[in-house]
């Protein structure tokens, strides 16, 4: 229920501001255009009678904007561009259009509404997030070098790639040509550069993960397969606060239900929603795979990664473990599609992860 006098809404962008604010009292709408400095836009909403509501779509500006209007006593809601209603004959789009839009679904609770995450929270899920863009780029950059060596006939076939001997046979390909030489080499220099970006990343996260506000949720989220300490770091910051979902919405929020289509009698289901929090998503599909072969709970790795943790979450973890290698024999006796199978281990997987995150 809205208990605020002025409702806000906020287009914002890099360089520049729209508002428009609506007066329950007197349903007066002031708009105002503005630059994109925080001070001027909470001078300006502060100076709205009160008390105030204001909202804006999340997108790359980031909370802060949010945290200041918190901290100056405006109640912020930052709003989930993808669960905004809009109508649906409406062809003409302006920022101050925008604006009273945002406003008006704030003063009816119509705004699905983004957790703000603290500094600290941010600043960890940055580090997660520039890890996974090195990830990317380094299977670029080996995709441009394995690319230019066929294009020139050559192959390695000395087992699996980029292994020591697999780097060591790319350090001896040598060409006459001088264009191709070095274009091999400026290649191959940007992977050897990405792999150690990769590489200090990992020691951040490692050490990150050993000693912080998040080291008793990693250290619970690794008793199950597949979650290493790097992915149970990064489940850790994306998902946040674990206690705002439950083990039945958690799949929901990563984006692993299956998306329906349904009217009348007919119930039609389709691939899985891949909503929400894409960069989770990825980690459970990833996890997911390891709980395909037998399992063995006297595995060094396991056994390792549960001395850091309780007895309860040990016994959680070996639970979790037996039910998903369960669920995946089950799949493969009905000969399910494996990566039909693999989504709903995943989805599985989310809830597990959510009763040990959640535990005290």
């Amino acid at each position: 229920m809205f208990i605020e006098r002025t409702s806000v809404g906020l287009d914002v962008h890099a360089r520049t501001t729209v508002g428009a604010a609506i007066d329950e009292r007197t349903g007066e709408l002031v708009q105002r255009r503005m630059g994109a400095d925080t001070d001027e836009i909470v001078a300006w909403v502060t100076s709205l009678p009160g008390p105030v509501a204001a909202t804006y779509e999340a997108g790359p500006t980031g909370f802060g904007l949010a945290r200041a209007l918190t901290a100056a006593g405006v109640r912020a809601v930052v709003a989930a561009p993808s669960k905004l209603q809009r109508p649906v004959g409406d062809r003409v789009k302006t920022d101050m259009r925008d604006a009273v839009h945002l406003a008006r679904l704030l003063r009816l609770g119509e705004v699905v509404e983004v957790t703000v995450p603290s500094i600290e929270v941010e600043s960890a899920r940055d580090l997660v997030r520039a890890r996974e863009d090195a990830r990317g780029d380094l299977m670029s950059a080996r995709h441009r070098v394995s690319k230019l060596l066929l294009r020139q006939g050559i192959q390695y076939s000395g087992g699996k790639a980029w292994t020591v001997a697999h780097q060591a046979w790319l350090r001896s390909q040598r060409f006459e040509l001088v264009g191709l030489q070095a274009a091999f080499d400026a290649a191959y220099d940007a992977m050897i550069a990405t792999v150690d970006r990769r590489d200090r990343l990992d020691v951040a996260i490692a050490a990150m993960a050993a000693d912080s506000e998040f080291s008793p949720v990693v250290d619970r989220l690794c008793c199950l397969r597949g979650v290493s300490t790097l992915t149970g770091f990064a489940l850790a910051v994306e998902i946040g606060d674990w206690t705002r979902l439950d083990g039945r919405r958690i799949g929901s929020y990563v984006g692993l239900t299956p998306s329906e289509n349904s009217s009348g009698a007919s119930r039609t289901l389709g691939g899985i929603t891949k909503t929400g929090n894409g960069h989770a998503r990825r980690l459970l599909i990833e996890a997911a795979w390891h709980h395909r072969p037998t399992y063995r709970p006297s595995s060094p790795i396991m056994r390792a990664r549960w001395d850091r943790a309780s007895a309860e979450a040990r016994a959680r973890g070996h639970a979790g473990n037996q039910r998903l290698h369960q669920r995946w024999q089950t799949f493969q006796l009905r000969k399910k599609r494996t990566v039909v199978a693999n989504a709903a281990i995943a989805r599985e997987l989310a809830g597990w992860c959510w009763s040990l995150a959640v535990m005290t």
